[in-house]
């Protein structure tokens, strides 16, 4: 199945697609009811969340797959003891909460607000953070095949993270990281795996990818100006229109020259 389709097929569970979705789609909010209850409404409290996670016996996990948490204020919470699998939290203030190791699989969270949250190790599969607040979020050692277009990720960390999709299990499409005009400027991917991911304008100003894996990645219109670069790898990655300019340890860099579309790119 094909991304687009995929697209669809999530549209369609959520009830808020409109009849026809065309073949090119990737940014899906024009065809959502932002104003539908899917986006805000809640089915629990704070306090119900806390009163259950206080319940809970050594060993077990609050699972909260499906609810609504839209525009909740959970921020602060250790939420490492839940499973949050196809979870609605549009909107949803998680400031500094805890969330490592936890499935967010298909998870709903736009416009969410995720400063300062630690994502160490989650799963986040078809994840959508469309027009979150992410800075400083710690996505260290996280699956992100989530789509991050448009969400702020000052100083984020992405620190032996997957982005890239798994090419031996391709039943829905190419699953993988899409960062699209997002704010990552000062991000850290340090050793991270960006195989084939998204990053289309999105600024990567001053950025850590020192050991990163950025082969095939698509990094049209991006800005990577003084990003650190020691020890990456940049084959066939697409610079169309691209910023490469004062890339720090880039003499350590591999693929600088084997670039797609270098010709419209910026280069020093």
């Amino acid at each position: 199945m094909n991304p687009t389709a995929v697209a669809a097929a999530l549209l369609v569970v959520l009830g808020v697609v409109t009849p026809a979705l065309p073949a090119a789609a990737q940014d899906m909010l024009q065809y959502l009811d932002l104003s539908s209850d899917e986006f805000t409404k809640a089915d629990m409290t704070r306090a119900d969340i806390e009163a259950r996670l206080a319940a809970l016996k050594p060993g077990e996990t609050l699972d909260l797959s499906g609810k609504r948490l839209n525009r909740l204020d959970l921020s602060g919470l250790d939420l490492t003891r839940t499973k949050l699998q196809s979870t609605r939290l549009n909107g949803a203030n998680l400031k500094g909460a805890k969330l490592d190791a936890v499935v967010l699989d298909q998870a709903w969270a736009v416009k969410s607000d995720l400063t300062d949250a630690s994502l160490v190790g989650a799963s986040l599969f078809q994840t959508q953070f469309i027009d979150a607040k992410l800075d400083r979020a710690n996505f260290s050692n996280a699956m992100v095949s989530a789509d991050m277009t448009r969400a702020s990720l000052i100083e984020a960390r992405f620190d032996d993270a997957m982005l890239a999709p798994d090419l031996t299990n391709q039943s829905m499409g190419l699953m993988r990281g899409v960062l699209k005009s997002a704010n990552l400027e000062r991000a850290s991917f340090r050793n991270a795996n960006l195989t084939r991911s998204v990053f289309e304008f999105a600024s990567l100003k001053g950025a850590d990818l020192e050991g990163a894996n950025l082969s095939g990645s698509e990094l049209a219109g991006a800005d990577l100006t003084d990003a650190k670069v020691a020890g990456a790898n940049f084959s066939d990655a697409d610079v169309a229109s691209a910023k490469l300019v004062g890339l720090r340890g880039k003499n350590k860099a591999s693929g600088l020259n084997a670039l797609r579309n270098a010709a419209s790119a910026t280069l020093d």
